[in-house]
């Protein structure tokens, strides 16, 4: 896209890209906690497109989209990081839902329900349920886990692991994870296992979800908090 003198028009290519921005920072909401704002991640992630805008290069051989969806979540992971996104208050809250969850599951040998977690963690439903909203931000998998550097396409385990590939005791333990996780995600209450699908295997966002089932937007994201939850407690011995 070019203005009339020949030269790469900038606004023009902003406009175009933003519906990618916007939609890589809503997708990023599930895996925040509850003070940051879209909007501002919206904000951060135009800067990361005019970034990619003026470092992209057609000979590298890559599409834009693929090298500006990069710089995009590089620039809203650098700001989330540094802004310290999760308190030491929503890890502990994080690991005594799950402490709970393991205790439950084991005393009632299936997935305890709602209302059974908030009893035993000692509070109302909706408490719990409030709860489950701040503390959205921690994760099966970490933001530090699943960032891509802006210059190559590794992503942080990649760069910070040996190569394993040739060790048959890590590829057997790798293999056992994957069975185990597969195995915990097919144990989630069904209403929960059709919003992960949603949210990781057909990319849509929280509101996506929450027009599809019908609910409010926050409510998809308590469900969303708890099964990962659920799978980091099922996860602990892995």
């Amino acid at each position: 896209m070019y203005t009339a003198k020949g030269q790469l028009d900038r606004n023009a290519l902003i406009r175009q890209y933003q519906p990618l921005v916007r939609k890589l920072a809503h997708h990023m909401m599930a895996k925040l906690p509850a003070n940051v704002q879209v909007d501002d991640l919206i904000q951060v992630g135009l800067i990361g497109l005019s970034d990619a805008l003026s470092r992209f290069e057609a000979t590298q051989g890559v599409q834009f989209e693929t090298f500006a969806t990069q710089r995009i979540r590089g620039a809203m992971l650098d700001e989330l990081r540094e802004n310290d996104w999760v308190s030491r208050g929503v890890r502990k809250s994080q690991k005594d839902i799950e402490v709970s969850m393991r205790r439950l599951e084991h005393q009632l040998g299936r997935s305890p329900l709602e209302s059974e977690i908030a009893a035993d963690l000692g509070m109302s439903l909706s408490d719990y349920q409030g709860l489950l909203g701040r503390v959205r931000g921690t994760q099966l998998v970490y933001l530090e886990d699943i960032n891509h550097s802006s210059d190559d396409d590794d992503s942080f385990l990649d760069r910070h692991l040996g190569d394993t590939e040739a060790d048959p005791l890590n590829m057997l333990s790798d293999q056992r994870m994957r069975q185990a996780l597969v195995a915990a995600i097919k144990n989630l209450p069904e209403r929960e296992q059709h919003i992960m699908s949603m949210y990781y295997e057909e990319d849509m966002n929280l509101k996506e979800i929450a027009a599809v089932l019908d609910v409010t937007e926050s409510r998809i994201c308590q469900l969303h908090s708890q099964s990962i939850a659920r799978l980091r407690a099922k996860m602990r011995t892995h």
